[in-house]
């Protein structure tokens, strides 16, 4: 999950789906919660404070992205702050989200593969991003079937799709070849 908007609300948000994922449905159901329905409820808390009097609205936009093994496919999720969500294939937030949108759009298909969907965000970001962009500077997460190339799971015996966050250094490396 990541964010555009405010912080301090974003870390709410975080540690009420923690706790849903962690006490109220692995309590229930002996495992964690589909992505969607991880969203179903962020979104509701959301809506939830736009309805109530004397709370003020969350100031947050979020991304939601996960593996949902009974579908067997990747997901990701919009949450707005007034707790409507959308899924997308690719999307951004916050505040040049409509010209990297529209990037992501015309570039974006089906058969990417993961090195190149990593490059198509990259230059999304270069495009609708003032000053320069550098690893130091930059999150990004990789939620992929197992690739040895760009997960690096070498010698381990794990199943199913892995999750990764890019070192500074390899995100160095990815801007140098753009």
């Amino acid at each position: 999950m990541t964010y555009s908007g405010m912080g301090p609300d974003f870390r709410v948000l975080v540690d009420k789906a923690r706790k849903l994922a962690q006490t109220n449905y692995k309590l229930i159901y002996n495992e964690y919660p589909p992505v969607r329905i991880m969203v179903q409820e962020i979104a509701k808390v959301m809506q939830e404070s736009t309805q109530s009097g004397g709370i003020r609205p969350f100031g947050v936009s979020l991304l939601v992205g996960g593996y949902d093994e009974y579908l067997d496919k990747f997901q990701l999720y919009q949450v707005d702050p007034s707790g409507s969500y959308f899924p997308w294939k690719a999307t951004a937030i916050g505040k040049t989200s409509n010209s990297a949108k529209t990037f992501l759009e015309k570039r974006w298909n089906e058969n990417l593969q993961l090195e190149d969907a990593i490059h198509v965000a990259l230059l999304a970001l270069k495009e609708s991003v003032d000053g320069e962009l550098i690893g130091e500077n930059l999150d990004i997460a990789v939620i992929s079937d197992p690739q040895q190339q760009l997960l690096g799971f070498t010698g381990t015996n794990l199943e199913g799709p892995r999750f990764k966050k890019l070192s500074a250094e390899e995100i160095n490396d990815i801007l140098d070849s753009l």
